[in-house]
């Protein structure tokens, strides 16, 4: 049963890209792929109308980590014109969980809440849907005191875009000058957010720090998601409806075959399923996994398949299989995330096959 579990697993992991791979071809939509995310749209190829305004755009969670735009944005289409769909993911190829969806107009991102806040998308699987919160201005604090509104903006909209006006404030409390910056959406900010203080530091020597401007919140008033009955929070390493939140635990049976009933109980705090696995196999006295990979073909989605093959010492045979991951800043973070998605890959395979004879 676990075995068949295992391999049905991967099959639908597998199946699930596939599909992705095959709707972007079929459709001819483009993805980018930016900062951790992947974006349709913005405006998409065909827009008739004006940009959206405020509170246009939704906020998506509870998303299962096998699903993708194939799925998603077809659903939220069918609730009216997309302007811009955003799912963010991390490396490993899995989708974080959570996305934002934006179209033309206030009505639309209403009618998505009402329709789809708590649609079932997978059995036990039901999203919660709800206004995005809309923040559009930073704080940048610890400035010279010589700063000026009309230096600092020129400086600044060369570093990040959507830059729209600049002002600044002093008085108790506060140290140097503090500058609030509006931008002209909440993606521009938070994309500016993530790398202006290092950008300041590097190109004008100041030592700052950024944050979110205080008591800004320019959202309707949410909608509760208890009309989803059972709203399952997706943990990293498990499939849709299995509610459990640690890090997969290999069976007893598993551990009893090898002589050393180990529980990975006190392993719960370690997040990367790297360390799981080595831990796991320092524990039951195995050798530590030797992980031989090759690269394939780039793909068309931006991901890049990993071949692997792992040999662990009192194993009785090694593991095989592909994965498939975003690429990282560098080479060397993309490998760091292969391993990462086949050490995942391993703790599920590991209880059910191969074992020390």
């Amino acid at each position: 049963k676990d075995n068949t579990q295992s391999i049905s697993t991967d099959n639908l992991q597998f199946q699930r890209m596939q599909a992705l791979d095959a709707w972007l071809k079929e459709t001819n939509t483009t993805l980018t792929q930016l900062n951790g995310q992947r974006k349709y749209g913005g405006p998409p190829e065909v827009w008739d109308g004006p940009p959206p305004g405020k509170c246009c755009e939704v906020f998506i969670s509870h998303i299962p980590r096998d699903v993708y735009e194939d799925l998603l944005i077809p659903l939220f289409r069918s609730v009216g014109p997309l302007w811009e769909f955003r799912l963010m993911m991390n490396f490993s190829g899995q989708n974080r969980g959570f996305a934002y969806a934006k179209y033309g107009t206030n009505a639309l991102a209403m009618k998505a809440i009402q329709k789809l806040n708590g649609y079932m998308i997978e059995p036990n699987c039901y999203l919660c849907v709800r206004y995005s919160i809309e923040k559009r201005h930073l704080s940048i604090h610890n400035l010279p005191s010589s700063t000026s509104v009309q230096n600092l903006q020129e400086v600044l909209q060369v570093l990040v875009e959507g830059v729209e006006r600049v002002s600044l404030k002093t008085g108790p409390g506060i140290d140097g000058v503090s500058a609030v910056v509006g931008f002209s959406s909440h993606f521009t900010a938070s994309m500016a957010k993530k790398v202006l203080a290092a950008d300041l530091k590097k190109h004008c020597s100041l030592e700052v720090f950024v944050t979110w401007e205080p008591g800004e919140d320019l959202s309707p008033k949410q909608p509760s998601c208890s009309q989803a009955p059972k709203i399952l929070m997706q943990p990293c390493f498990l499939p849709c409806g299995q509610a459990n939140p640690d890090p997969p635990v290999p069976s007893q049976g598993f551990c009893g075959a090898v002589g050393k009933p180990v529980s990975l109980t006190s392993l719960q705090p370690l997040v990367s399923p790297v360390v799981v696995l080595h831990r796991f196999c320092e524990l039951n006295g195995y050798g530590q996994p030797l992980y031989e990979l090759s690269k394939g073909l780039p793909r068309s989605d931006g991901f890049v398949e990993f071949f692997y093959k792992v040999l662990i010492q009192g194993v009785r045979s090694s593991f095989r299989g592909t994965v498939m991951v975003l690429p990282g800043p560098n080479c060397r973070a993309t490998i760091d995330e292969a391993r990462r998605a086949i050490a995942q890959q391993l703790l599920l395979k590991m209880p059910n096959s191969h074992l020390a004879a």
